[in-house]
């Protein structure tokens, strides 16, 4: 992989980023209003288009597809910040617009929020991996497993299950259900039953108003792009050659994010759909930044611009990261005898 700028640079103490990361902490209500309303009212108005363009032509619907897709990663993004209790200064507005939009993307809200807390506090640490994360292992354990074994990893990492099967399936069908490997019994069930109602009578409702078969027309492809191009925009903010793991005492924390997180450099409407979630190393430093900070954060800031930069046909060669190197201090693919 190309790289334009060195991961190698040295890491500053956490200390000192701490007050250079808070001039960016304090959300902005009309910035967060007016990116909520423009959010909504598009997403609106794109479900009006793709229900009309149904009788044009289903290419057409397939088309604004897409743009829906990018408008629900949009959403995503925004129940994200939520989740972190970034968006708002008030805690009940961001848990309220954190569960609708995280109904409508088909994420249960507080189970979601557990999860991918634990997922800043042990990113690219070996000791801690396996939950809100992809599932990672390095050389020597890929080695010592059985040939069965082995194949089934191959299988999880190939393109066609890891973006084609998996993003939907956990969207779809693992997410209804508790992560009981956290959480468990009615405490479990709490972060997704009443996401899981809400979604019921939501779909429901519009199946008898719509039809199933024109519901599906338009809700499946929408899914199905969002849910991939979701799924590859987590997978290339941390699978990139020169990402960062380590394990016991070794591990730290601002080194994971500087190192470990990509800066994903997307043209500016891509940013726009994303709503900057590609400034990814920043978010790990410090997630009580709103989305819309990020990118001022970047340009102010130098020491944010040494880190990992990725562009979308850099970003490529992440589909090659199967394992991690601990000799090489790397991601590389399965070794070729195996």
């Amino acid at each position: 992989m190309t790289q334009e700028t060195s991961c190698a640079v040295s890491v500053p103490a956490a200390s000192d980023l701490s007050s250079v990361l808070a001039k960016y902490r304090k959300p902005c209500y009309w910035r967060s209003t007016s990116q909520l309303a423009i959010t909504v009212v598009s997403y609106a108005v794109m479900w009006i288009l793709m229900w009309h363009s149904l009788s044009v032509s289903y290419a057409l619907t397939l088309l604004l597809a897409f743009v829906q897709a990018g408008l629900t990663i949009r959403l995503f993004v925004i129940h994200h910040d939520c989740g972190h209790g970034s968006y708002f200064k008030s805690r009940r507005l961001n848990d309220l617009v954190g569960f609708v939009f995280g109904a409508v993307t088909l994420t249960p809200y507080r189970s979601w929020q557990w999860s991918h807390a634990w997922h800043h506090a042990t990113s690219g640490n070996l000791d801690r991996r396996g939950h809100g994360d992809v599932l990672t292992l390095t050389v020597a354990e890929y080695q010592r497993l059985t040939p069965m074994r082995r194949l089934g990893y191959r299988i999880f990492r190939s393109p066609v299950v890891l973006f084609g099967v998996i993003p939907s399936f956990l969207f779809v069908i693992a997410y209804r259900f508790p992560n009981t490997r956290r959480r468990s019994g009615a405490e479990g069930w709490s972060g997704v039953l009443p996401t899981n109602l809400f979604l019921a009578a939501v779909v429901t409702g519009l199946c008898w108003w719509l039809g199933w078969r024109e519901f599906l027309m338009l809700v499946a492809p929408v899914v199905l792009i969002s849910t991939t191009a979701g799924v590859w925009l987590f997978y290339v903010q941390h699978q990139f050659e020169d990402s960062y793991w380590q394990e016991g005492d070794a591990w730290d924390r601002t080194s994971a994010c500087l190192r470990g997180s990509s800066y994903y450099a997307l043209p500016r409407v891509l940013e726009w759909f994303t709503a900057n979630i590609g400034f990814h190393h920043i978010h790990h430093l410090d997630s009580r930044i709103p989305n819309y900070r990020l990118k001022e954060c970047y340009r102010n800031e130098p020491v944010m611009q040494k880190v990992q930069r990725l562009t979308i046909r850099q970003s490529f060669c992440c589909i090659f990261s199967k394992l991690w190197d601990e000799q090489q201090q790397r991601m590389v693919g399965f070794p070729r005898t195996a």
